[in-house]
């Protein structure tokens, strides 16, 4: 069985689009089902919206000891990588837009922490903006919609650049895991799987908003996964009917 047909998918849920009022059961369920937690971060500059931020982080710990990533949609982000940094926030990821002059100095502030760095490329942000310090990158994250609010449409077009880093991290011998975020559910679950991201962030349209309960929602994404792509979902792994 070639690596084709035996991939390790990590999951990632997008909590910003979580019930929380069901905060505890949903989130100890998914403990023992993904591999990490995605909490958007929001300044109301970057994009018009303001949700989470880095006392959620500190609440997720109190029930989950898995790895949390932030995704940075900030316009300072200097500042907010402080403020992850000082809540341990295990990967930091910071919008390429606004990183010009400051990338270098955070990627090494936050490896510094122990932490890992990660860089978040919107739809109309091409591959090459990252090129200088893609090599100091543990994570590179394509928005396949808008950045700022769940719900928007799907851009079928971003995901040539999952494809394009797959290539370069092949050819130059890097490690950067390839994350995508953004309508990731049953329209599109074929279309993103033949891109081969290593991480999916999976939100309401994928996951919560499936049913009323956590576990009957999980279910059908998996089902509705392994009917869309042809592969099986087994303990994390996601295998070819091959």
């Amino acid at each position: 069985m070639n690596n084709e047909q035996h991939r390790t998918i990590q999951l990632s849920p997008s909590l910003m689009t979580m019930d929380l009022d069901k905060f505890t059961e949903q989130i100890t369920f998914l403990n023992s089902k993904v591999n990490s937690y995605h909490v958007d971060i929001m300044d109301g500059h970057f994009v018009p919206n303001i949700t989470l931020s880095p006392w959620f982080i500190e609440q997720v710990r109190k029930v989950s000891s898995l790895p949390l990533s932030a995704h940075m949609m900030v316009t300072d982000a200097p500042f907010w990588v402080k403020q992850l940094i000082a809540v341990k926030c295990d990967y930091i990821c910071f919008p390429s837009e606004v990183a010009n002059g400051v990338a270098f100095s955070m990627i090494d502030d936050i490896h510094a922490a122990g932490l890992k760095a990660g860089v978040v490329l919107n739809p109309e942000t091409q591959v090459d903006i990252i090129k200088p310090y893609l090599d100091i990158l543990d994570k590179v994250t394509i928005m396949t919609i808008d950045p700022g609010f769940a719900g928007q449409r799907f851009l079928e077009s971003t995901l040539s650049k999952i494809v394009e880093l797959r290539q370069i991290r092949d050819e130059m011998g890097l490690s950067y895991h390839i994350e995508m975020d953004g309508s990731t559910n049953l329209k599109h679950w074929k279309m993103i799987a033949d891109a081969k991201p290593d991480v999916y962030v999976i939100g309401r349209s994928g996951l919560f908003g499936l049913t009323d309960n956590i576990e009957d929602s999980w279910s059908q994404m998996v089902d509705e996964y392994e009917r869309s792509t042809g592969y099986r979902f087994d303990n994390g792994v996601f295998r070819s009917d091959d």
